[in-house]
């Protein structure tokens, strides 16, 4: 049995977070107005930056915001126990 890198664990978990954000915002198209919708919707903001590199030829602004929901914790879930299947 093979360990699994930091990386992919990374990008497993990370794109459990997408799938179950996106999710989330359809979902909450979907429902109607109401305390369910709102549960759903509700999502915490996370961002660094910008922070700007300035090199006299060229300039590099570097920056990262995340918005995740409710759904998308659950994708998180959902995503690290396919984790545990994943040789």
């Amino acid at each position: 049995m093979r360990r699994k890198g930091l990386g992919l664990i990374l990008v497993i978990i990370f794109l459990g977070a997408i799938i179950g954000s996106a999710m989330g915002e359809v979902l909450g198209l979907i429902l109607p107005n109401g305390v369910v919708k709102e549960f759903f919707l509700r999502s915490a903001s996370f961002s660094v930056g910008p922070a700007v590199l300035n090199l006299i030829v060229f300039t590099v602004t570097l920056g990262f915001s995340m918005k995740i929901n409710v759904i998308g914790v659950i994708g998180i879930l959902i995503a690290a126990y396919i984790l545990r299947w994943i040789d």
